[in-house]
């Protein structure tokens, strides 16, 4: 038995902070994610098209998550809770701009 290997998705240290990102670019796993179920709920077919990637690294990103789900889950939540933090801090210093929608 053969056990191939999809390279599509990888880790450096140097981009992203070693985030599992789509090979070639900077685009994390937890980017895809995100817009796909949480935010923007973009297709798969949208995903690629709208941020110029090949339609087969968008679903090696999927199956990735899908292997790895609980701990980018994790990761993701990690991320959110820092980024209410600096918003907070933003906003105690008087730094924040805020736009009316």
């Amino acid at each position: 038995m053969t056990i191939l290997t999809i390279e599509s998705i990888v880790s450096d240290p140097k981009i992203r902070r070693g985030a599992p990102v789509i090979v070639g670019t900077g685009l994390r796993v937890t980017d895809v994610v995100s817009h796909i179920y949480y935010g923007d709920k973009l297709t798969p077919e949208q995903f690629a098209e709208h941020f110029g990637v090949d339609l087969g690294h968008v679903h090696a990103a999927l199956a990735y998550y899908h292997l790895h789900q609980a701990e980018l889950d994790a990761k993701m939540d990690e991320d959110e809770k820092r980024a209410e933090e600096l918003i907070e801090q933003a906003r105690q210093k008087g730094t924040l701009l805020e736009f009316d929608e």
